[in-house]
């Protein structure tokens, strides 16, 4: 860092400087005219707000959607065939150039992060956001860059799968036939707060990456070579069930033949069962603690990319294995135990308890023991 980089603030300020002047020496140095066109589109922005973001002494933070635009506008010097500069859609990138604008986007992002960090660590004030009505600012426990959910610089597609309702289940819903004029394709799936709540926050940690929710009966050739996030039990996804007998881990589930019946998942010979209560007049079934698994290694099919279970006796578990990385309140406190106990392993699991009150599902906290059941690998 030069002596004007006292804090992250100012090193991204730097970057941002030196990709305009310095990242394509072969060509003449880029004005912040030019990146204003182009960043701005439609409606250019103002010079002095380039100049603001590259201020040596007091810059202000781009807003994240802005490093992106950084990122695109530096991947190619089409950018700047064209009078005035733009940035490329989607469809006219190479994959070179593509690899680049991960890259630069990875580091750009790095550096924005590593300053909100530091200046919470100081004690400052937090990083602004605009939103609909005006700027807010964000706490450290509002940004949900990083994480388990990151799957780092390279990664172009993040395939979420959840398997499609039985057909008899179906044709107890409303507007779940594509006959219906009302037609809602995600009636179908079996797990839709798990799809809903999963697919924002992975879409937001991976402002770059194409993220695509597939039914199990619709997966193609490429989503296998993706990484891949299961979401729910072998009971109805049968990709689940197909990618546990290849990943071969120690822990067994046996499915819920019968309306009645639990299930369990079963490790070293102990079964760990949900907790079902049965009113004896009624007969209703209340479900009170699942049982839930997270499971993340490197794909058998593209040891390049990951497979991350996300699995449940019911709903409720699979609900919980995604909110216990997603939720605000719980999932720095979870990541940072994944990370103390798991450090850098490529591979690992926890079967642990999700508790249901009042039929709302609770989200899990991997820091207490009771909670959870198995961790792997054994030893930290």
């Amino acid at each position: 860092m030069q002596p004007g980089d006292a804090t992250p603030n100012r090193a991204l300020a730097r970057h941002l400087r030196d990709l305009r002047k310095r990242h394509w020496p072969e060509l003449q140095q880029i004005t912040q005219k030019q990146l204003a066109e182009a960043l701005g589109g439609d409606k250019p922005l103002s010079t002095s707000v380039i100049s603001s973001w590259e201020n040596p002494i007091n810059p202000v933070a781009p807003p994240a959607h802005r490093l992106a635009g950084y990122a695109r506008f530096f991947a190619s010097t089409r950018s700047v065939e064209t009078d005035p500069a733009r940035l490329l859609e989607d469809d006219e990138l190479t994959d070179e150039e593509q690899e680049a604008e991960h890259r630069i986007a990875a580091e750009l992002q790095r550096l924005r992060h590593a300053e909100a960090e530091e200046t919470a660590a100081r004690g400052g004030n937090p990083i602004s956001v605009l939103s609909a009505g005006g700027e807010i600012e964000l706490a450290p426990g509002d940004r949900i860059g990083g994480g388990t959910w990151y799957f780092g610089p390279d990664a172009k597609r993040i395939v979420i799968v959840t398997a499609r309702l039985p057909e008899h289940l179906r044709a107890n819903m409303p507007y779940a036939h594509k006959s219906d004029p009302d037609y809602v394709r995600a009636y179908t799936y079996t797990d839709v707060d798990s799809v809903i709540e999963l697919f924002g926050h992975i879409r937001a940690v991976n402002p770059l990456a194409e993220v695509r929710i597939r039914t199990d009966d619709r997966l193609i050739g490429d989503d296998y070579h993706s990484h891949l996030v299961l979401l729910g039990g072998i009971d109805f996804n049968p990709i689940t069930r197909d990618l546990i007998k290849q990943l071969k881990p120690r822990i067994n589930q046996q499915a819920r033949l019968t309306a009645e019946d639990n299930g369990w998942f079963e490790v070293d010979g102990k079964r760990y069962e949900p907790v079902v209560e049965v009113d004896e007049e009624t007969g209703q079934r209340t479900l009170v603690e699942d049982v839930a698994y997270f499971f993340r290694g490197p794909s058998p099919m593209n040891v390049k990319r990951t497979v991350t279970l996300c699995n449940g006796m019911f709903g409720r578990g699979t609900y919980g294995a995604v909110r216990a990385l997603t939720d605000r309140q719980f999932r720095n406190r979870n990541e940072g135990y994944v990370k103390q106990r798991f450090g850098a392993t490529e591979s690992f699991s926890l079967l642990f308890r999700v508790n249901v009150f009042a039929g709302e599902t609770v989200t899990p906290d991997w820091t207490v023991a009771h909670t959870r059941l198995h961790e792997w690998p054994d030893t930290p």
